[in-house]
């Protein structure tokens, strides 16, 4: 089937910013097949506790991709309590080289509240500059509100609210309709 036989999914944006001592993962509720909205109150940002630890996870892409992406993290998290960085590696690496997972279409933001990375589906664990990460069709607009807004004396849920929002009104895949988790750092 031909890339424009069939509308492609799209929605979501989801920014993270990590700022004294905390980081704060909102996402937006919509999604999107062509230029329909199918529905504008998903809860694309969740909080996983494997091993007792949480963990603030944000998706965007394909809704059962992700959850079967956040699935494997569990897991991973689970055979390696408290280490983050080496469970987000471990599923980089089962996605790019499992031929099933391969052909997820999904990312991932992923944060312990001292950890934040970018999980993608090239292979690729990134801790991203300036303590801001930004994923999903308006990412780039949050990335780029929530880094100058970061420089104020906003606190983290206030920068990645406003983020959120400016994406929302430049983004037609975006809504305003949010998801805010805060985890504090250990």
């Amino acid at each position: 089937m031909s890339e424009n036989a069939f509308p492609g999914w799209h929605g979501t944006t989801i920014v993270a910013v990590r700022k004294g001592g905390k980081v704060v993962v909102a996402g937006d509720g919509q999604v999107s097949l062509g230029q329909t909205v199918i529905k504008g109150s998903a809860k694309k940002v969740r909080r996983i506790s494997p091993g007792g630890r949480d963990v603030v996870c944000g998706f965007a892409g394909s809704t059962a991709d992700a959850f079967t992406l956040l699935e494997r993290l569990e897991t991973k998290l689970e055979a390696t309590p408290g280490q983050l960085a080496r469970a987000s590696v471990e599923l980089a690496k089962d996605w790019r080289t499992d031929k099933y997972l391969r052909n997820l279409e999904a990312m991932l933001i992923v944060s312990d509240g001292t950890d934040l990375f970018v999980i993608t589906g090239a292979g690729d664990v990134l801790e991203p500059e300036h303590d801001v990460a930004a994923i999903g069709s308006g990412g780039n607009y949050a990335l780029a509100a929530a880094r100058a807004l970061s420089e104020t004396d906003a606190d983290a849920e206030a920068v990645a609210r406003r983020a959120l929002e400016i994406a929302a009104e430049i983004c037609v895949y975006t809504n305003g309709n949010m998801t805010v988790e805060t985890i504090i750092g250990a």
